[in-house]
């Protein structure tokens, strides 16, 4: 794991008032649990979370916060979709900040059955998407990612850094041991990303889609959920690859039999 840093985290952009950080991982993973990553944009002092996860990751997550701002620094938590590993530890994280929370409105409903109290401090975005103004002015974007996964999906871009964070959009699963935390060789990390992509993207259409909106943005990283980080030349093979994957509806007959 040396190749990551460690687990405590690194710094992926940083200028005079603006960071992004990617807040490590688990020393250890349970068997038949996935692994995750979390995010922190810190920008003249004030933080924004992204994706922090599930409950049981919620103590790991707060030490690694801790080392680069006050929990109670955090203004803003976003969730790229519902899925447990993203927002399951949601009540104990708006019991120690004041932060604002950040979803598809498809899903504000469902929110609560996490042990919500207090739904006036989720805020659903619109399918269209919308952005997030930070204290010096940048402005963090909701992208649409609908059908990359889940039917309610955002991307966060944030022009100043040029990262696109991305949930579970070009999330790989790694053997024990193996990890690391930049792809180093698209062609190995293939086999990483495959099996997901190819069952939980809904369709080729929708891939194209997505990747041509991405590429109009040029972004120097993509940042997903799990997995590795892309950066550099793999940005661009990895939006090549994934547009001409054949995924979701277009394998039903391989699922279901002919």
């Amino acid at each position: 794991m040396a190749e990551t840093q460690g687990f405590t985290g690194t710094v992926l952009y940083e200028d005079g008032d603006h960071k992004y950080i990617w807040l490590g991982t688990e020393q250890k993973y349970s068997k038949g649990v996935i692994q995750t990553m979390q995010y922190l944009i810190i920008d003249q002092g004030r933080g924004v979370l992204l994706d922090p996860g599930g409950v049981h990751l919620f103590s790991r997550v707060v030490a690694a916060v801790s080392r680069y701002i006050s929990i109670d620094k955090i203004d803003h938590i976003f969730f790229s979709h519902q899925d447990p590993d993203v927002s399951s530890g949601i009540a104990l994280w708006l019991g120690v900040t004041k932060a604002k929370v950040h979803i598809s409105s498809l899903w504000t409903r469902f929110l609560p059955h996490f042990g919500i109290v207090d739904p006036a401090r989720v805020s659903g975005i619109e399918d269209k998407g919308g952005s997030l103004k930070l204290p010096s002015g940048t402005e963090l974007r909701f992208l649409p990612a609908h059908f990359m996964h889940s039917p309610g999906q955002f991307n966060l871009w944030d022009p100043r850094s040029k990262i696109l964070f991305t949930g579970d959009i070009g999330a790989a699963v790694f053997g024990e041991g193996e990890e690391v935390l930049f792809v180093e060789d698209f062609d190995r990390h293939i086999p990483l990303i495959q099996g997901f992509h190819t069952r939980y993207i809904a369709s080729n259409s929708v891939a194209r889609k997505w990747c041509d909106s991405v590429s109009r943005l040029d972004p120097e990283m993509i940042a997903p959920q799990h997995g590795a980080i892309y950066k550099g030349a793999s940005v661009k093979r990895f939006l090549d690859w994934l547009s001409a994957l054949r995924c979701g509806v277009d394998i039903a007959d391989q699922i279901f039999g002919a």
